[in-house]
């Protein structure tokens, strides 16, 4: 069955920086786009970034431009979220997501926390 492993949320202070994982299985990982969203308490989930089947084409929300970065490894069924000059705006929980036909499937999510 499809399933979507996230990892390498934490605790971090404003200006650090952490790396995301996903790990996708059950599903041929590197003919769809994929998708980071978030979801912060009391809000509604949003799109953080997106990429390509190929890695090549990339796409930010205003909010993370120039501070994150979306990559894949379809060797490696993995696709990353690097994060940098964290802000306590970006506490939330993160998850991957695929496109397409395979959009209804969702990881567990890691939580990420801003603060000083």
């Amino acid at each position: 069955q499809v399933q979507l492993v996230e990892s390498g949320g934490g605790l971090v202070q404003p200006g650090g920086s952490l790396r995301l994982s996903c790990v996708g299985s059950g599903f041929p990982f590197s003919q769809y786009a994929m998708n980071w969203y978030r979801q912060a308490p009391g809000k509604e989930r949003e799109l953080v970034a997106s990429t390509s089947s190929t890695g090549r084409n990339v796409h930010y929300a205003d909010s993370v431009k120039g501070r994150f970065t979306i990559s894949r490894d379809n060797d490696k069924n993995t696709m990353y979220l690097q994060m940098n000059s964290l802000e306590p705006e970006d506490t939330a929980v993160y998850y991957c997501n695929p496109g397409g036909s395979y959009g209804r499937y969702w990881g567990q999510g890691t939580q990420v926390t801003v603060s000083s």
